[in-house]
């Protein structure tokens, strides 16, 4: 990693999306105009945001809709990683996976497909490309300025404790928010630079489907890409160092959808360490040891989804006084640096990388900065979802974590067999779990593993954010039939526990009088 203090390359001038075409070409006229002009600064800024992506769009728009003076400064394309290399294009391409998956199991609902159906890879990537252009007003600089924000394109750099350099403008400001985010990581391996390889800031510019395509790394990001292209028509080699995919999930979800994998056709290379890569003719070779053996594998593509680093370089960090080590900068419960003045939110200072936490990271720099609030990152309930095929959605604890804590715990599961939507749907490989505090009905963590997991999730998370027993969900009433009936029929199960042989003998003494 270079050091902070180092100048990195800045992509502010005439940034370039690939392929070059109409969709590609509106998404930079929204997120980087052609021929931008900086505005004059006017003054102190009650908040300057370094970084547009989910924490940054969240704290300068919080701010101008409260009436404060804000500045926004962005070095390539306003909305971030999420937008232009992470959430939006990923789903876009996994959704066009799941069609094709569903079409491969008509037969299983008795519905027949002529042979000759074929994905064309082409022209699925460029639906992605034109849907993420469609949803690209939303973090676009027009948008932001309508708004009352002043855009700023160009590399900032802090110059003091309270002032920012950009594009040869001095800003000065009474409260900062460093909201860079991060970036993939290369692994060092020894000729994987040298050979080529994707990341997902480039795999999405990719035209012509890959006949092979290796991922290191069976993380999530790994793991949905390997089943979406698996899906599109790619022979699909996935390698983890660990034994198991998704390895940090609970372990009967994880290999429910490692299970999955295999059925899929994708190669599982587990418990493997990639040693170095190299070049055949037009191949890649990827060098592996797997147990003391070495072996080999050949590809088109390689994808590295393994590991995030923080964007600090070029910031300037040490003249405003900020802290920062490998991870990121360094901030305190409040999202407040070493410098009183600068907060920093978002993936560039949070070991929670996801979309949904940055937007959430945001709001609490921007009220703690501006408004003397005094939210806490530690008690924030945060939810996530892998977006595998089925979805795997987890909050809070998992079971092992809380024993790791000495909390005695009670785990509930709910199979989706045992769901009427799920088994009609076809959907029923999957279940609900919740972690109690033993002896009480609090939730300490829940797993979800569905279709679309990261729905059914909720529930949990807002019973947990508002410290509501697993009893409370019992009392809704859900539509049948749905899959959400699973979370209903778990909290009966756990009302059910209470009704002890002692209670019941209560209740009959009590419905005795009734007669």
């Amino acid at each position: 990693m270079n050091r902070p203090d180092q100048a990195i390359e800045d992509r502010s001038r005439e940034p370039r999306v690939l392929p070059d075409d109409e969709h590609n070409r509106l998404l930079i006229e929204q997120t980087h105009p052609p021929g931008w002009i900086n505005p004059q600064p006017r003054g102190r800024y009650n908040l300057v945001v370094i970084g547009s992506g989910t924490a940054g769009l969240t704290a300068a728009a919080g701010c101008a809709t409260i009436g404060g003076r804000v500045a926004l400064i962005e070095r390539h394309l306003t909305g971030g990683d999420c937008l232009v290399a992470g959430c939006v294009p990923s789903k876009g391409i996994i959704s066009a996976a799941r069609v094709a998956a569903t079409i491969a199991r008509a037969g299983e609902y008795g519905i027949h497909v002529p042979a000759g159906v074929r994905v064309e890879f082409g022209e699925v990537m460029e639906r992605m490309r034109r849907l993420r252009a469609q949803l690209s007003p939303a973090d676009s600089v027009h948008q932001l300025v309508e708004r009352g924000v002043e855009v700023y394109l160009g590399q900032g750099r802090f110059t003091g404790r309270d002032t920012v350099e950009v594009d040869g403008h001095r800003l000065q400001f009474a409260r900062a928010v460093i909201a860079t985010g991060g970036r993939a990581e290369l692994p060092p391996i020894p000729g994987l630079t040298e050979a080529g390889c994707l990341t997902n800031e480039t795999l999405f510019e990719l035209t012509a489907r890959p006949a092979r395509l290796v991922i290191v790394g069976g993380g999530p990001i790994g793991c949905e890409m390997a089943q979406a292209f698996q899906r599109l028509g790619s022979q699909v080699i996935l390698i983890h160092n660990a034994g198991h995919i998704l390895n940090r999930e609970d372990a009967d979800a994880a290999e429910i959808v490692q299970q999955a994998f295999v059925r899929e056709g994708i190669e599982l290379i587990l418990g493997a360490k990639t040693i170095k890569v190299d070049r055949t003719g037009d191949q890649k070779v990827v060098h592996l040891e797997q147990q003391g053996r070495l072996m080999t594998v050949s590809c088109d593509e390689i994808l590295v989804a393994a590991g995030r680093a923080p964007n600090i370089e070029g910031l300037g960090l040490e003249q405003a006084g900020v802290t920062y080590e490998k991870s990121g900068v360094q901030v305190n419960d409040f999202l407040q640096t070493t410098n009183p003045r600068i907060y920093a939110a978002g993936d560039v200072a949070s070991p929670f990388k996801f979309t949904h936490t940055a937007n959430a990271l945001g709001r609490m720099a921007l009220v703690n900065a501006l408004l003397w609030g005094r939210g806490r990152a530690s008690r924030l309930v945060i939810p996530w979802c892998t977006y595998t095929d089925p979805e795997i959605a987890h909050v809070g604890l998992y079971e092992s974590q809380a024993q790791q804590q000495q909390l005695k715990v009670k785990t509930l599961t709910v199979p989706l067999s045992e769901n009427d939507r799920a088994v009609l749907d076809g959907e029923s490989t999957g279940f609900v779990r919740v972690h109690l505090r033993a002896g009480t009905g609090q939730i300490l963590g829940a797993t979800v593993v569905a279709a679309h997991a990261g729905d059914l999730l909720t529930s949990f998370t807002l019973a947990m954010g508002r410290r509501a027993g697993v009893g409370s969900l019992a009392s809704g009433i859900y539509p049948y039939p749905t899959q959400s009936e699973a979370i209903k029929k778990l909290a009966g199960v756990y009302l059910q526990s209470k009704l002890t042989p002692g209670v019941k003998k209560l209740l009959g003494r009590v419905l005795s009088f009734r007669r």
